[in-house]
């Protein structure tokens, strides 16, 4: 099994916190298209071309701004060159302002049957600040449009620990999501990254900076919140409802292999090796208009897929499986893990069970500095 990742690189604007490969200028969006259909349709058997496809996903970007014909004759070249599940979930990322009843319904027709998509806040204050396209009164008439319409497995995006999120705006956010029984949630603390807008406004005194107290308190504020409204926070930053989880993000964490096609697009062949698409559309769409790849691949070291396991696993309910690593990597390797738990575990971060190990509440918040230490 495995999955499909296609990155569309185009926005209407620009959010002051992104740092994803994106443009906003649209002008050679049918050069793409055309390098994109010939990257899928090259003879590349980076991963066995005879493996079946189960999950299928447009990101970006905003994927939503193509038409259903665009997306359409995407998933047509896939369906042609691949062996695709009957049962596919095929997502679309999508922006609040990009959905009517007309166009969902033609996504349903075209076969998409999950959505993610990017409402961030339903406060119109914060949707300002952030640059974003769409209202506060878009964020709420999109879910009702999208489950009128039919589509009953989608994912809401929301941030929290901004400095114009209050806690009480925030309880409010995840009160919507409550009413609406959104079936998905993937919640992120706003990050400052270099080279974005946001880092410029924070360090030119135009944007007040961000709190880590605040954005620890109301990431555990979420957690409560929505485990009292009936989720499952299946991953650090992904809450379901029963039976209700990305199954193509799951395959991530579980290590499935995926292809990743356009430009900035990842690729894993599900043992050891890893590739990734150059981040620039110019080049992308002039290499494949000529069918040249444009990209670069790396041999991953025991140490590195061990690593990667630990950090992925263990951001996961289910946790870092002692027995899978004793299978891969020796039980050397899960005896030292189990020594360097323990220190965690006794600062209450860390649950050692029989053959798991799992962060807490509290290790929820370190999670990223628990996997450092515990790295080969």
């Amino acid at each position: 099994m495995a999955g499909i990742y296609i990155h569309i690189p185009f926005c209407k604007q620009a959010c002051t916190y992104c740092n994803f490969h994106f443009s906003t200028q649209l002008q050679h969006k049918q050069a793409f298209l055309t390098a994109l259909k010939n990257e899928i349709s090259s003879n590349d058997n980076f991963i066995d071309r005879n493996d079946i496809i189960e999950t299928i996903y447009f990101g970006g970007g905003t994927p939503s701004l193509l038409s259903s014909q665009e997306l359409d004759e995407i998933l047509q070249t896939i369906y042609i060159q691949f062996k695709v599940s009957a049962n596919v979930e095929i997502t679309l990322e999508a922006n609040p302002d990009d959905i009517n009843s007309e166009v969902v319904a033609n996504w349903i027709k075209i076969g998409i049957n999950r959505l993610s998509v990017g409402i961030q806040s339903f406060v119109e204050e914060e949707l300002i600040w952030m640059n974003r396209a769409h209202t506060a009164n878009h964020a709420i008439e999109c879910i009702d449009i999208i489950q009128e319409t039919g589509i009953h497995n989608f994912s809401v995006d929301l941030i929290f620990g901004g400095p114009l999120l209050s806690h009480e705006a925030l309880e409010k956010n995840i009160q919507i999501i409550s009413s609406k029984n959104i079936p998905h949630i993937s919640c992120y603390a706003l990050t400052v990254e270099e080279k974005t807008a946001l880092h410029h406004f924070i360090a030119t005194k135009k944007s007040p900076p961000t709190n880590s107290e605040k954005q620890a308190e109301q990431f555990l504020m979420t957690m409560k919140l929505l485990a009292n409204s009936g989720y499952e926070q299946y991953e650090i930053s992904n809450y379901a409802k029963p039976n209700m989880r990305s199954k193509h993000n799951s395959s991530y964490w579980q290590g499935k292999p995926y292809w990743g096609f356009g430009p900035a697009a990842h690729s894993f062949n599900g043992i050891n090796k890893r590739r990734w698409n150059v981040s620039n559309n110019s080049n992308y769409i002039n290499n494949w208009l000529s069918h040249q790849p444009a990209c670069e691949e790396e041999i991953l070291t025991d140490t590195q897929r061990l690593n990667e396991y630990i950090m992925t696993a263990l951001r996961t309910i289910e946790g870092i499986n002692l027995n899978e690593i004793k299978n891969q990597f020796g039980e050397e390797k899960s005896t030292l893990i189990i020594i360097e738990s323990k220190k965690f575990e006794t600062e209450g971060k860390l649950l050692i069970q029989s053959e798991q190990i799992q962060l807490t509440t509290t290790g929820k918040l370190f999670a990223d500095g628990i996997s450092a230490e515990l790295f080969f």
